[in-house]
Parts: C-alpha cells; structure tokens; sequence
C-alpha cells in the first residue's frame, strides 16, 4: 500500500468521523478536539488536512454527503422503472440508509454560521444534485399522466424533509420499520387526502 493510498484511507476515515458528528450535533456544537478525540489524533494533526479549520472540514463533508447523494438519485433514476411509486420508495430507502442531512438546522443554524458565499455555494449545490433531480422525477411523472402535479418544486422539497424526518423518530415510536413507515407516507402523499371540508361532512351526516 503506496503513501498516497494511505494518506487518502486517512482523510476518508476523517471525513466520515467528522460527517457522524456534523450530522448529529450540526456545525456550532461540534469542535475540531472532539473529531480528533474520536480519531486519536493531536487536535493539531487535523490542520495537515484541513489547514482553514473547521469551516473547510464542514464544507469538505457537506459536500462529499450532497454529492454522495446526487450520485445515488441519478442510479436511482436512471434504473428506475418509470414507475413514480417504485421510484419514490427507492429514493425514500436511500436516504434513510444515511446519515440524516437535517435540511432545517442546516438552513437555520449550520449555513448562517459558515462565510456567506460558502454558504450558497452548498446551497446551489444541494438545490442541483438533490431537490432539482427529484423534482424531475415527479415532474416526468406528471408529463407522464401517472400523476398531476401542478407545482413539482414544492412536492420535491416536502418530501425530502418529510422521509429525512423519520431519522428523527425515536425507536419506541417506530411501526415496523422507518422505512415502511415513509412508504405509507408516500401513499399517502400520492392518492392525495381526498378533502372535502367540513361542509360535506355536516351534509353526510344529515342525510
């Protein structure tokens, strides 16, 4: 095994270290020493790597994980059956296989904290390789007749932080599996909740 090769082992064993504590307690909680704890490494050895800090090795992960992600959606896509459902529930098991991204801490607390363009840089770059690939899917969908959807933006970004939700569910909470609970939930979301308001109850009931 060559120097490089070695050295690469290490930065991806850093890097995915450091995405398991990004990911459970967001950027402002996290410190390069408790990274270095979890590695057994000098708090300054981090540095060899990530000379900018903890702000470069955030950006690094983040990016790995959004890439990650887009790589993954494509496959997905791209060996999908064009069923919408089928895809959907593909989509749902991959994010649930990952460590949590978290959308709404992200956006509210972990991008406010990094330097204004690094922050819309990460943004873009989820916006491209995650929301914008599913909301295509759903709109192939409804070009497709399989579904109508008048705004696929809005339905991509909900379900993102509808299946990326179940990571949060405590494990007493849990019926049958995360999984298939996100599964119902996707039915849910495609035959539509059928409201009728209180009107046409209070006729349903009078008749």
């Amino acid at each position: 095994m060559t120097a490089e090769t070695i050295e690469n082992l290490s930065r991806e064993r850093l890097l995915d270290v450091a995405e398991r504590l990004f990911s459970e307690k967001g950027f402002s909680d996290v410190t390069l020493r408790d990274i270095a704890q979890e590695l057994d490494l000098s708090y300054a050895s981090l540095y060899y790597h990530f000379p900018g800090g903890k702000e470069e090795l955030f950006i690094a992960v983040t990016k790995r994980s959004i890439e990650g992600h887009g790589r993954a959606l494509a496959a997905l896509v791209e060996r999908g059956s064009g069923d919408i459902r089928t895809q959907l529930f593909g989509i749902a098991e991959w994010f649930l296989s990952q460590p949590p991204l978290d959308l709404i801490r992200m956006a509210q607390s972990d991008m406010p904290a990094l330097k204004p363009e690094e922050a819309r840089r990460l943004t873009n770059l989820l916006y491209g390789e995650i929301l914008l690939r599913l909301q295509g899917v759903i709109q192939e969908a409804d070009e497709g007749g399989e579904i109508h959807c008048s705004n696929p933006g809005l339905v991509s970004s909900a379900l993102v932080g509808m299946v990326e939700s179940f990571h949060s569910i405590p494990e007493y909470a849990v019926r049958g599996s995360k999984l298939n609970m996100a599964k119902e939930m996707i039915d849910i979301v495609l035959r539509g909740l059928e409201y009728r308001g209180l009107q046409d109850n209070e006729e349903q009931e009078k008749s």
